[in-house]
């Protein structure tokens, strides 16, 4: 058994490189497609993408418009109540749950810190190798870093602490994960038995 980490690594690039290169083709003008008639027996059939309507210039750029106060309140009131509803089920179907607790800002930095380590390959299941999202993990505790920012000063002690904590972990691991990712793309591949 060896005692290198075995991981899987997932380059995104190439997808971005790839929807680059459909948002070129598809400002090109293109022939209308003509759909594909169902194939019997249920199998694959050929998906026709059909092109998009032309923006106009002048909306282009342009952000949506925010809702009112009015409509934000009612959205608010309407989730309100559905949470509620959805709340009375669960506690329906097993009394002893309890009320949920309120969602804090702690549950925000928890939930980024769940994120990150998973796309590091914490908690792959035994027995499997671990499945790293190295940008992914980037991504996310760049995430943590712009919440830290946008924060500064805002945040109680306990908060601050928290957030500080969690980034410290999440940016250790991911030091400690690319100089195993590093050492491991210096290594010579393995010479095959002849």
């Amino acid at each position: 058994m060896s005692d290198k980490p075995k991981f899987e690594v997932i380059d995104r690039r190439k997808i971005k490189a790839d929807e680059e290169q459909e948002n070129q083709q598809s400002s090109a003008p293109q022939p209308e497609a003509v759909p594909a008639p169902p194939e019997p027996g249920g199998g694959p059939r050929l998906v026709v993408n059909e092109p998009k309507p032309e923006v106009p210039a002048e909306a282009q750029g342009e952000l949506p418009t925010a809702p009112t106060a009015q409509e934000s309140r009612e959205q608010k009131a309407a989730y309100d109540a559905s949470a509620q509803r959805l709340e009375d089920l669960v506690r329906a179907q097993n009394p002893a749950a309890g009320a949920q607790p309120p969602i804090t800002f702690e549950h925000l930095v928890q939930q980024f810190y769940v994120s990150a380590m998973i796309q590091m390959g914490a908690g792959a299941p035994e027995g499997q190798p671990p499945r790293v999202d190295i940008l992914g993990a980037r991504n996310t505790i760049d995430l943590l870093g712009v919440l830290a920012q946008k924060t500064r000063g805002n945040l109680t002690e306990v908060e601050e602490n928290t957030l500080q904590t969690v980034l410290f972990e999440v940016r250790m691991a991911f030091l400690e994960l690319t100089n195993m990712i590093s050492l491991q793309a210096m290594q010579p591949p393995p010479q095959g038995m002849s």
